[in-house]
């Protein structure tokens, strides 16, 4: 086989081995010698360099020589774009060793030994006090909440289905409705307060991640707080959006 003059600095080439069932696209300098070659293929392939036998396949999958000169050059070979080289380990090593993860021993640590280790995160979260560590604040923090709850729970109590409502949340026009919901929701902690709103002023229909709470047409309906809710007399207002 006549070899013409290469002048590319590079190759691209596929990797097989007879290691692994798959095959790599690689660029590799001309330049290198083929035990330089073979290093390089060890984080390819997992074989050992020194277990290595190359073959070389042409383009067509067709095979060309091996690659069995330490010291020649990769460039010394017909190695073209799109040629492939074959690499035979003799370690020992079986077909797909190193793809079946489920072979390779893991390490485990038990819940106690962990625990008693001083190099851990959760060792240094349990000296530092931080997060749920901090008996503390964690239980200012459920005595809060508990805190809040009770406000809003008494605050909702004051509140009943179908009477009309004012909602003055801070920064934004008032908007006045019928109170549709009155309680706990899937979507969020604490109490809750349904409105169907005179206007299409809200952000949905009466329903929440596909959990309906009350009967609306799209865009009339809103979930506030009890703070921000005032029951009253409230007649209808018309803010001629419908015309819009």
């Amino acid at each position: 086989m006549e070899v013409a003059g290469i002048s590319a600095p590079t190759v691209t080439v596929f990797i097989s081995s007879s290691l692994n069932s798959f095959r790599s696209e690689k660029r590799y300098s001309r330049s290198l010698t083929i035990a330089e070659f073979k290093c390089k293929l060890e984080l390819v392939v997992g074989s050992p360099a020194s277990c290595m036998e190359l073959e070389l396949y042409g383009v067509d999958d067709k095979f060309y020589s091996k690659l069995d000169q330490e010291d020649a050059l990769l460039g010394s070979y017909p190695v073209d774009d799109g040629c492939r080289i074959h690499v035979i380990d003799h370690s020992g090593a079986r077909l797909g060793e190193y793809e079946d993860v489920s072979k390779v021993e893991k390490f485990e640590l038990s819940q106690e030994a962990y625990d008693q280790r001083q190099d851990t995160v959760r060792s240094f979260l349990k000296r530092s006090k931080v997060g749920r560590y901090n008996e503390e604040e964690r239980a200012q923090q459920e005595a809060e909440t508990n805190q809040r709850l009770t406000e809003e729970r008494a605050q909702a109590s004051t509140i009943s289905v179908g009477s009309r409502c004012e909602v003055r949340v801070p920064g934004q026009a008032s908007r006045r409705g019928t109170v549709m919901y009155v309680g706990l929701t899937d979507f969020k902690p604490g109490y809750w307060i349904g409105v169907r709103y005179d206007e299409p002023l809200g952000k949905n229909d009466g329903s929440v991640n596909g959990k309906r709470y009350f009967e609306c047409q799209p865009k009339y309906g809103a979930f506030v707080k009890p703070s921000v809710v005032t029951v009253g007399d409230f007649p209808e207002e018309d803010y001629g959006l419908d015309e819009m």
